[in-house]
């Protein structure tokens, strides 16, 4: 049985900092972003949008130009790390929003839940929901990843920026992609990159006695939330490597590939992009495992041999084969967290359409990863229909359209000192107030 997925909507934001402002700001030379790191512009949210507008937005999208009936959605699965709620799910949010518009009660007996672990809760809902359709061919699930990856000013990954949402379509006999073999897995607890609750004493913060009221809590601690995260860059990086290289040695065990060099048979890989160029840079590693025949023994360090394996010419042939048309987006974009692996693959189909290039019945890889951490490595096959799929989703229009900011209002935003919009709203969901009590 075919299941996989039939269609894709997205949600990003219509403003960016251009990255050599950034750059020129913060005293670091921009060719070490922009060619270093593949980095053009940083999608940044606007004063009406969060996650969950942006993941009704792509919801609606999706629904409505793929004329979808909602008796047929069974789940609404959302991918997240950035939650509004530590009860209520993102994609309860996006049920009522999509009710508003829909009818209600439209989905009043569809199944809603958030699935979170870090960059790969998308990815865990994907195949979550591959798993129920295969259960239930004649359901449908609505899978979204939608993240605002927002980090301290002036850290070192500030220039990793970036906030959007993608919404797709798992069904049987899809149009675009069907999901092939077992899913390879690795696993392991670390604290490369994590969003902890920082516990203050409320003595510290009034200076009274130990019971008096602040904001009605009455003990001595409080829990503060913040958007940004507590990361290690240089350890993250490395148990990204470790994570790919044992979930791809699990996925060729899992499907019984011996000494099959597996990515040579995949058209495009897709790997999860923190940015641009993370995948070019981390995937050698496994490269160098299927082809240790061209490591320069001559250079006395492994790490040596892996760099320059990393710029010899075979190695650049297959990144721009099969990993740059991923990256077109993400340059544009920035960091999407759970949804980058997926923004990674809207830029490669993208691709091959403007190329009007016939890929039908070619493989895909995904290798993606969460910090925490792990990583999932799978394949899909690209289906006779997928061009006309993808032909109204204008990817690369759209990001062609987004409006520049100056690093003055992008420090505002950043700091939510802006109560106006930059850019004007039009027909899509909006927050219009939060409460406070």
């Amino acid at each position: 049985m075919n299941i996989g997925i039939d269609c894709f909507a997205f949600d990003l934001p219509k403003i960016h900092l251009p990255i050599t402002t950034l750059a020129e700001a913060r005293g670091i030379e921009p060719a070490k972003l922009v060619n270093g790191l593949g980095l053009h512009k940083m999608a940044f949210l606007d004063v009406h949008q969060d996650v969950v507008t942006m993941a009704a937005n792509a919801a609606l999208k999706l629904i409505q130009d793929n004329h979808i009936n909602t008796s047929e959605v069974a789940r609404i699965y959302v991918g997240t790390e950035s939650g509004v709620d530590s009860s209520k799910p993102i994609a309860s949010y996006v049920m009522g929003l999509l009710e508003s518009q829909l009818g209600a009660r439209s989905f009043a007996n569809c199944d809603a839940t958030d699935i979170t672990f870090a960059c790969i809760g998308a990815v865990d809902a994907l195949q979550n929901a591959l798993d129920y359709v295969r259960l239930y061919p004649n359901k449908k699930v609505v899978v979204i990843a939608t993240d605002n990856a927002k980090y301290d000013l002036a850290s070192t990954g500030e220039y990793t920026q970036g906030a959007g949402a993608i919404a797709m379509l798992v069904t049987s006999n899809p149009r675009i992609l069907t999901f092939e073999g077992a899913f390879g897995t690795a696993t392991e607890s670390v604290f490369d990159f994590f969003k902890p609750r920082r516990v203050v004493e409320k003595l510290a913060i009034t200076g009274t006695g130990e019971n008096a009221p602040w904001f009605d809590v009455l003990e001595t601690e409080l829990s503060l939330y913040k958007e940004q995260p507590v990361f290690d860059g240089q350890y993250s990086n490395q148990c990204y490597i470790d994570r790919i290289k044992e979930a791809y040695d699990h996925f060729k065990s899992e499907n019984k590939k011996g000494d099959t060099i597996v990515f040579e048979e995949w058209k495009a890989i897709l790997m999860h992009l923190p940015y641009c160029y993370q995948g070019r840079r981390t995937f050698h590693e496994i490269y160098a495992q299927a082809y240790p025949e061209k490591l320069d023994s001559n250079l006395e360090s492994k790490k040596d041999q892996l760099k320059a394996l990393a710029k010899s010419a075979d190695y650049m042939q297959l990144v721009q084969e099969k990993i740059a048309p991923s990256e077109i987006a993400s340059g544009q974009v920035g960091n999407i967290y759970t949804g980058s692996i997926f923004l990674g693959l809207l830029s490669t189909l993208s691709h091959y359409a403007q190329l009007e290039e016939e890929i039908s019945g070619c493989t895909f890889g995904f290798i993606a990863y969460g910090s925490g951490s792990k990583s999932k490595v799978f394949e899909a096959r690209v289906q006779p229909n997928w061009k006309s799929a993808i032909k109204e989703i204008n990817l690369f229009e759209y990001l062609e359209k987004s409006t520049p900011i100056t690093l003055e209002a992008y420090e505002s935003l950043h700091k939510k000192e802006i109560k106006n919009s930059i850019k004007h709203p039009e027909k899509e969901f909006v927050i219009n107030y939060i409460e406070k009590e």
